[in-house]
């Protein structure tokens, strides 16, 4: 994949108030120095006692080392600006991506200085570097790789550093705030090109249509641009809004195609990156950049309804997959029992419906069969979920005897349907919706 670089922020600054840092400074000693501490304060103690001046001096001393590192660790103030960029904010499973990290000292000259990235478990152990003394103005440049195996998305940072002083007395903990998050998209796989119907649906500006031949969803007004047709002006919406209205009698000239996915617990078999239901999301993704690039507008849907807003009305919604990308990597596994339908209506039914289905019982198969009337052409991928473990023992899904298939049975029902088991090709399965 191509790096494209993200906006870089203004570079954050550590620096501590004087007062905060002297109470931080006198805080941070570390065993070495409480043990200069104690062994001088004792030195001294013994002094006094014994009548022995010098070791009372030695004793002040050795106090006092501590002390002089804390003040001067405090008023060097340690003032460092950070700047993160991502090579890219988006990825796929198993892709690295780039981290670089630019350190400047904005203050005195500092020590040696050990860094640390916070970063998730997901995507690999936290990164740690030593920097070497800082002159003032002086950059330093850092670059490391991150990769995730499970989808999600991630945030990187903040940023730890560690201040110490040249003999180990001392070390202080600063903690960048800003972050950056990087999204862990499904994997994907080409897909071959096949035939499908009902793929264009809606109208352009050469193909107007009339309202009578429209739905409910048809008969809006919007405002009035520059260049519209004064004869479309809806004078009763504009008495009421008091600026210009114009009736929308258009729709734009697309493709249009709903995409369902259903990522609900009880259908799916497995568990983590291995599981039925991370089969599932691979294959909707396949599906969405492969009908994105043949130019549909693609909706995304689960089983807890919609998840994008799609727009079509408005006309205003890239073909893109992107969007859905996004949010197929973090689509998350349902408990719900049964399918939301909410969404369905004829104003976004009406082209072409894909979906991607685990296990389906009685009351699925109802919805099914009824979305299937309402759209103009229906395409589904089961996944054989007994492939990827033993059919658990659920009252639900205990098929009545010479029941056939979900697959099998959504032909019977007007879908073009096919199976796709653990081992399955997915372009070979989608080539097979084509016959």
């Amino acid at each position: 994949m191509t790096a494209v670089a993200v906006a870089v922020p203004a570079p954050e600054s550590t620096r501590v108030a004087p007062r905060a840092a002297i109470r931080e400074a006198l805080h941070g000693f570390t065993l070495r120095g409480r043990s200069f501490i104690a062994a001088g304060l004792t030195a001294a103690l013994c002094g006094v006692v014994l009548g022995e001046r010098d070791l009372v001096r030695i004793g002040a001393l050795v106090v006092l080392l501590p002390l002089v590192a804390a003040l001067w660790v405090a008023r060097s103030g340690n003032r460092l600006g950070l700047a993160r960029t991502l090579g890219t904010s988006q990825v796929e499973v198993g892709q690295r991506a780039l981290v670089q990290l630019e350190l400047t000292n904005v203050g005195p000259t500092t020590g040696v200085l050990l860094i640390e990235e916070q970063i998730p478990w997901a995507l690999g152990s936290r990164p740690r570097f030593v920097i070497d003394t800082m002159r003032p103005g002086w950059s330093r440049r850092i670059e490391y790789a991150v990769q995730a195996d499970v989808r999600g998305k991630y945030q990187i940072g903040p940023l730890r550093v560690r201040v110490g002083d040249p003999f180990g007395l001392l070390e202080l903990h600063r903690t960048f705030t800003k972050t950056a998050s990087l999204v862990v998209i499904p994997a994907t796989e080409p897909l071959p090109a096949i035939p499908l119907l009902g793929a264009w649906t809606g109208s352009g500006d050469n193909r107007p249509r009339p309202f009578a031949a429209g739905s409910a969803a048809d008969v809006t007004v919007r405002d009035y641009r520059v260049g519209d047709d004064l004869r479309r002006v809806h004078w009763r919406s504009t008495a009421k809004a008091g600026v210009l209205m114009v009736r929308r009698e258009e729709q734009p000239w697309q493709s249009r195609c709903t995409l369902f996915i259903d990522n609900r617990a009880r259908v799916h078999r497995g568990q983590g990156p291995h599981s039925s239901l991370e089969r599932a999301v691979t294959a909707a993704a396949s599906i969405a950049i492969h009908l994105a690039t043949q130019g549909y507008q693609v909706r995304l849907v689960s089983a807890l309804g919609e998840e994008i807003e799609h727009g079509w009305h408005d006309g205003d919604v890239a073909t893109t997959a992107r969007p859905l990308l996004e949010r197929l990597a973090v689509l998350p596994t349902v408990q719900t029992a049964d399918l939301y339908t909410g969404w369905v209506d004829e104003s976004v039914t009406s082209g072409m419906c894909v979906a991607v289905l685990g296990d389906v019982d009685d009351h699925d198969r109802a919805f099914l069969s009824g979305l299937h009337h309402r759209g103009s052409a229906s395409y589904a991928v089961v996944l054989d979920v007994d492939s990827w473990a033993a059919r658990m023992t659920e009252p639900a899904f205990a098929r009545r005897p010479g029941q056939p298939p979900p697959a099998a049975w959504l032909r019977q029902r007007g879908w073009k349907a096919t199976e796709l088991t653990r081992t399955g090709s997915l372009p070979a399965a989608w080539q097979e919706l084509g016959r």
